[in-house]
């Protein structure tokens, strides 16, 4: 009975008790698990074709950026870093998030390790930077790159 005549003497009643301390952090509460679901639901709602892609693409970049950081002497990570723009406003999420949750290794480190073992090897199988230099691959990695960030923007 209190509670209802205080709703016909005050009717913003609800107002200031909703707007009490610990009921804005309730609900601060309450509002961050929710985008928080949203945030790492994303990654879950990606089909195996789109999954494959980001794994090359960010294989690709990687590729390329340790290319131009051993042979070149760049060492700016320029290719990871438009790849992360691209996901970024593409997919809502990052180069470090792709390799921590879709990679096989699940630790965006241990990826990274791979990939550069990975180029060191093929790397080595050539010749060294020298011989790469002369070749036909450094031409490869970026038309490879370029393709997968064309597939990237296609995306829906």
């Amino acid at each position: 009975m209190r509670f209802g005549r205080a709703l016909t003497h005050r009717p913003w009643a609800w107002v200031w008790t909703l707007t009490q301390p610990s009921a804005i952090r309730r609900w601060t509460a309450v509002l961050l698990i929710t985008l928080a679901g949203t945030l790492d639901a994303s990654a879950a709602m990606l089909d195996a074709e789109t999954e494959a892609l980001l794994i090359e693409a960010v294989e690709a970049a990687a590729a390329l950026d340790q290319y131009h950081a051993r042979c070149r002497g760049d060492s700016s990570n320029r290719r990871t870093e438009n790849l992360n723009k691209l996901l970024t406003s593409r997919l809502r999420m990052t180069v470090l998030r792709v390799q921590d949750d879709i990679f096989p290794e699940r630790n965006y480190r241990r990826v990274q390790e791979r990939l550069q073992s990975d180029f060191l090897a093929t790397l080595r199988e050539l010749g060294g930077c020298a011989a790469v230099k002369d070749s036909a691959l450094p031409g490869e990695l970026r038309a490879r790159y370029e393709e997968k960030m064309r597939a990237i923007e296609r995306l829906p």
